[in-house]
């Protein structure tokens, strides 16, 4: 292998190990401290609804233009997008809930339930995220590997909102587990996609992914992404935190997402 695929493949994999360093930012607080916990919520769901509208979409409705045209490429995104939900409504559907049929009184109970909340809420966000981030490792490793300058551009600004994206996956998995290894190694697997999404674009899918497949799948990871944000993140944002603090952190996480896609232009 030549020098433009290590040197591709390297930045891809440090922007992808960003949602580690995320992880590890966010999980200084050792007591449990519920504004804390629904202020990163809500910080999290603004970093996936800014960038699910801001760019995720607009970069999917590109992509299927240029192959379908302005009508129907504008048309498939719509479609991707909420097959997008509807994938993640039926995934919501097939995994199991924990929670009990019979109202319990028991204060371990209900805090059992809260945990199985919070961590089903990481794992969705995890699944997510490593969806999101398998095309993103592709798109930075080819663009690296055809002009270097910019895709070191590109893996930067990558890796700059991988960190918040990481901290949407850590802090749920962390106060429902209490196991800072557990939140770091979930984070940082979900990071692990864009490397992995590299190697297996340069090596099999380079003859497949063309811009209409590359569409379908962010318009549905905008879909998945928001819907997330919306029957996830946000009420139990507002579960723990209240309305005010909710806010704040969804208004803290867009702007956080919106100065690191600046550094795309």
């Amino acid at each position: 292998m030549n020098t433009p695929f290590y040197f591709a493949f390297g930045l891809t994999l440090l922007a992808g190990l960003c949602t580690g360093v995320g992880s590890i930012l966010s999980l200084g607080y050792k007591k449990f401290n519920p504004k804390f916990l629904g202020g990163m919520l809500g910080l999290s769901a603004g970093v996936m609804l800014y960038v699910s509208f801001a760019e995720i979409i607009n970069k999917a409705k590109i992509s299927l233009t240029e192959v379908f045209g302005e009508q129907l490429g504008a048309i498939y995104t719509v479609v991707g997008f909420f097959s997008g939900i509807l994938a993640i409504i039926l995934i919501d559907k097939l995994i199991p809930s924990h929670d009990h049929d019979h109202e319990d009184e028991n204060a371990s109970s209900v805090k059992g339930n809260q945990n199985q909340k919070l961590y089903r809420l990481g794992i969705f966000s995890a699944l997510a995220l490593a969806i999101h981030n398998f095309p993103e490792g592709l798109a930075t490793f080819m663009s690296a590997i055809n002009e270097p300058s910019y895709g070191l551009s590109i893996a930067f600004a990558v890796a700059v909102h991988n960190i918040p994206e990481g901290i949407a996956v850590a802090i749920p998995i962390y106060y429902a587990t209490k196991s800072r290894k557990k939140a770091f190694w979930y984070s940082f697997l979900s990071g692990l996609a864009e490397p992995i999404g590299a190697l297996i674009g340069y090596f099999i899918l380079r003859q497949f992914f063309d811009d209409s497949i590359f569409g379908i799948i962010f318009s549905s990871v905008a879909g998945i992404m928001v819907y997330i944000s919306l029957n996830e993140l946000i009420p139990t944002a507002r579960e723990y935190a209240g309305q005010k603090i909710t806010m704040w952190g969804i208004l803290v996480g867009m702007l956080i997402m919106a100065i690191s896609l600046l550094l795309f232009i």
